[in-house]
């Protein structure tokens, strides 16, 4: 999913009241399981009970101004692309086991099987990050790529250090050191709560998306930013705040593209097609090919 043209350059102010508003009136209706939409009467009462002006969002008339307009359609369209779109996408354990064995079996891959991090009879291959990997290798052509860094991402300039990110992603192309693009990923297909954990890893990914933005304002060096998440007990039965989180990250400009479940499927070869014509456009010298 990538950002809707609408929403992607709104004010920061924009979004102080779409987390304001959501804070306060909640993102997910619970009887339904189906996320809120805020309406304007919502937000004027939200904004209210909260001890804020109004005048922002409704006219003295009642009529709604150009941002009150912006946040009711923006509340729409997040509770309708979470609600028909994403969930549908999202799997759980056994469907995510089944697409990895699919994609194994398509692709042959070369790479090990990358395993996840829980103990017993919750060690199990790391079903979304295998489908990823896997995906990107058979569709580079032949470029290596660092699939599992063990280092910070670095930006340089003349041989020196320009930027470093703050943590380690996972995944970068075609390395850590200048790379043109960069993922993480969000799978927890064997848990059993909406841990902390879950929570910072949607933090850290926003942290990741407030230094490359920087890194693009301030040197204009560009670097594709992804996210990809999945496990429908998680995200959905539990998280389903945290989803809405995600898709303010996106819109925001921190993420260029999230991809629920899978969507990494239909997404991930062409998303590497792209970046295997931009590196070698940008190898041969001439100008970097736009991603799609």
């Amino acid at each position: 999913m990538k950002p809707d043209p609408r929403f992607l350059n709104q004010p920061k102010h924009f979004w102080a009241n779409v987390r304001s508003i959501s804070q306060h009136s909640g993102y997910t209706n619970r009887n339904t399981k189906q996320i809120k939409v805020h309406d304007l009467p919502t937000i004027v009462k939200a904004l209210g009970q909260i001890g804020l002006g109004t005048g922002h969002v409704v006219d003295p008339n009642g009529k709604p101004t150009t941002l009150g307009e912006a946040l009711t359609a923006y509340f729409a369209y997040r509770a309708d692309v979470l609600n028909t779109f994403v969930e549908p996408r999202l799997m759980d354990a056994k469907q995510a086991a089944e697409a990895f064995a699919r994609v194994q079996k398509t692709t042959k891959p070369k790479l090990p099987v990358t395993m996840n991090k829980q103990k017993g009879k919750k060690k199990k291959p790391a079903y979304l990050t295998n489908i990823v990997n896997w995906l990107i290798d058979d569709n580079c052509g032949g470029v290596q790529f660092d699939y599992d860094p063990r280092k910070l991402t670095t930006f340089t300039q003349g041989g020196m250090p320009l930027r470093t990110l703050a943590r380690r992603v996972d995944g970068a192309f075609p390395a850590a050191v200048n790379p043109i693009a960069v993922w993480e990923i969000k799978e927890y297909y064997h848990t059993t709560t909406f841990g902390s954990r879950v929570a910072d890893g949607v933090y850290e990914t926003l942290l990741d998306g407030m230094e490359l933005e920087e890194l693009r304002t301030a040197e204009r060096v560009e670097c594709k930013h992804y996210l990809m998440v999945d496990a429908y007990y998680t995200w959905w039965d539990c998280g389903r705040s945290y989803l809405c989180r995600i898709i303010d990250m996106l819109n925001m400009g921190y993420v260029d593209e999230v991809l629920f479940g899978t969507e990494v499927l239909d997404r991930i070869p062409s998303i590497t097609k792209d970046w295997a014509a931009s590196l070698r456009a940008s190898r041969s010298g001439s100008k970097s090919c736009r991603f799609s």
